[in-house]
């Protein structure tokens, strides 16, 4: 045990007082002569005892009550685990990503309790203290280390950031500042975000002082996926919007009203009710006449968090997919009646000996069906188009001349088949994101198609459609596609199942070059958006809550604009070249940020290696964690201890006094 203030203790010689007085009685004593005092001599001896008990009472009263008043005024207390000394740098981690907006007390956000523990830190340490205060926007401020007063400034000046950081880019953004610093990470410490699911080496040269801030309640419903029945968007047509909700919550929720506003009228509504810690699907009647460029939004109420209760997407009706046939036999029309619905398709089918290689740049589709030689030029062509991000699917003739093929298919060791029997199709892989959306009932029992193969390219573990024997039918590499099998009635029945127009109409969708996503979050790199039109030097700027230039780049008539996360909000952005409107992008938070599930300090210290560079602090308020950091870096104060006891004993002299005769 250690004094704050060790001089007081020279007061202690005052206890010498009190054995003064009762060692000294100076009242002078009468004596009175009786004829028979037998009995008064008795008395005599049974009151001397009373009255010496309740002397040595009172007596160690009052030295104990000088004796704790002392201590008191001489401040004792327990040393801390840690000593703080002069002229240190502290580097301060606070996570301000939105997950912090949920509450850890009543009326308390994680964000506000965290500039709390951040307040006490400062004041904790001497005025000649550095500190350096890193958030999740790696704003300019956290590159050089600030006084007490420019940090505490900058706390009023931190808000909810958009983007998430995981340990390992702050620990990179901390850089050469780890070395010989205390570190003090204050964050939710998410599953979902925190990237430490595979452990963290925390530097030994510094000591990591973990601060988890833990929610009161983790319950939250979100949005999870939103996309359309049918995925081609025509204007006019039938379709329906699905969305999938889930509840990462430990309660039932009933009678959740989730609205669908499409261009800012509400169009739909629907009550739910929602299991916990699971996902339920919804969905909406898409309204008919809508053209051009849509702005849709799902919107619900759920608290106490509501950073994700507005989920934003698009419906942008695009041109038709261009497909261009090459085919060798001009009865061959299986194809061509797919492909035949003009308001999804823009259809040119020619012969091999007669094709309009104009038309091949700008074709999404380019179908090479039963050609048994591929000409040079022809493939030269294609090659330049798949460059440019069109796609091709290849259909083989009874007698294909591999040699010009293998220009084409993308498959080395593609070989004629050995077997000529007809051979079953296996059943579709459900969990290829191939057939996402495609069936709405998954029948095991699913009567295939059969064929027989001409093409082998070996074992495709990753093909769409498989024999049996596990050989490939339908493959993808890249944006090309083939078919081992002709499609002639002697080699296939393929054109007439089910399966066909389903899986061609997957393939003409993976072409687009145009395709556009419903919507996109800030954890998406690029944003591509096609412009066939632009000629100059002018860039392409994001309009929307603010006006954002983003850096780009083109290659042929597709533009890859990088997703600047830093500076963008959730919402609606249109993308503007001059004064021309090109497209129509919704942006969300990273779905991930709304999963609430945190790591328990157990987990969190194992995570970053634990040993004793490794401090975890326990505080679920703001008052224990000013109780936890001084106890740790001032040491445990026993001051209102003795102070108590101290009272207590003069208490006790009172009533002895009072009370004992």
């Amino acid at each position: 045990m250690n004094f704050a203030f060790p001089q007081f203790l020279w007061a202690l010689s005052a206890l010498s007082i009190p054995i003064i007085i009762h060692l000294f009685n100076f009242r002078k004593t009468t004596r009175v002569y009786f004829s028979n005092n037998r009995l008064l001599k008795q008395i005599k001896e049974e009151t001397t005892q009373k009255r010496k008990l309740k002397q040595y009472l009172v007596l160690a009263s009052r030295l104990l009550f000088i004796l704790f008043l002392v201590l008191a005024f001489a401040q004792p207390f327990l040393p801390a685990k840690e000593q703080v000394t002069a002229a240190r740098n502290i580097v301060l981690y606070l996570d301000n990503s939105f997950s912090m907006s949920a509450q850890v007390g009543e009326k308390t956000r994680a964000l506000d309790a965290g500039t709390g523990f951040i307040r006490e830190i400062v004041d904790l340490f001497p005025p000649d203290t550095r500190y350096k205060l890193i958030t999740n926007d790696f704003a300019p401020f956290s590159n050089s280390f600030k006084t007490q007063t420019e940090i505490l400034d900058l706390l009023t000046q931190v808000r909810l950031s958009a983007v998430s950081r995981t340990v390992e880019e702050v620990n990179d953004r901390i850089g050469g500042d780890k070395n010989g610093t205390d570190i003090f990470w204050i964050s939710d410490f998410q599953e979902s975000t925190s990237g430490l699911s595979g452990g963290f080496e925390a530097d030994p040269s510094s000591q990591w002082h973990l601060v988890p801030v833990a929610f009161g309640q983790s319950s939250n419903i979100f949005v999870d996926t939103v996309y359309l029945e049918n995925p081609f968007v025509i204007g006019g047509e039938k379709n329906t919007i699905k969305i999938r909700l889930r509840n990462v919550g430990s309660k039932q929720v009933e009678g959740l009203v989730v609205k669908l506003v499409m261009n800012n009228i509400q169009t739909g509504a629907v009550s739910l009710d929602l299991d916990p810690n699971s996902y339920t699907e919804a969905s909406f009647d898409l309204v008919s006449g809508l053209k051009g460029l849509n702005a849709a939004k799902i919107s619900f109420t759920d608290f106490p968090i509501s950073f994700d209760n507005e989920f934003y997407f698009t419906l942008n009706f695009t041109e038709t997919i261009r497909v261009v046939e090459i085919k060798g036999n001009k009865d061959n029309a299986f194809v061509e009646r797919v492909f035949g619905n003009r308001q999804l398709f823009s259809y040119r089918g020619f012969l091999a000996d007669n094709v309009d290689y104009g038309l091949l740049s700008q074709a999404d589709l380019i179908v090479l069906n039963g050609l048994s030689s591929i000409d040079a030029s022809l493939a030269a062509t294609i090659a330049s188009n798949l460059n440019n991000l069109g796609a091709m699917l290849i259909i083989p003739s009874e007698r294909p001349e591999l040699s010009s093929y293998k220009s084409l298919v993308p498959f080395s060791n593609i070989t004629l088949a050995t077997s000529a029997e007809m051979a079953e199709l296996d059943r579709p892989d459900f969990q290829n994101p191939f057939f996402e959306n495609v069936f709405e009932e998954r029948s095991p029992a699913m009567e295939m198609p059969s064929a027989v193969p001409l093409l082998d390219w070996g074992t495709d573990r990753s093909a769409i459609l498989k024999f049996r024997n596990g050989k490939p039918f339908l493959s993808q590499n890249g944006k090309t596609f083939v078919l081992s099998s002709p499609l002639q009635r002697n080699y296939t029945n393929f054109y007439n199942h089910a399966l066909f127009v389903p899986v061609m109409y997957r393939i003409a969708a993976a072409s687009k070059r145009n395709q556009q996503n419903h919507y996109y979050t800030l954890a998406n790199a690029l944003i591509t958006v096609r412009a066939d039109s632009i000629y100059g030097e002018e860039p392409i700027r994001l309009v929307g809550s603010q006006e954002i230039v983003p850096p780009q780049r083109r290659v042929g008539d597709q533009f890859f604009l990088e997703m600047p996360k830093f500076s963008m909000n959730s919402g609606f952005y249109t993308v503007q070249y001059k004064q021309d409107t090109l497209n129509l992008l919704a942006v969300n938070l990273d779905k991930r940020e709304s999963d609430l599930t945190q790591f328990s300090p157990d987990e969190i210290n194992t995570l970053f290696g634990g040993g004793n560079h490794v401090n975890m602090f326990q505080s679920t308020s703001l008052e224990s964690f000013s109780n936890e950091i001084k106890e740790r870096y001032l040491g445990t104060p026993l001051w209102k201890y003795a102070l108590i006891l101290s009272l207590l004993f003069l208490l006790a002299e009172v009533l002895l006094i009072r009370f004992l005769k």
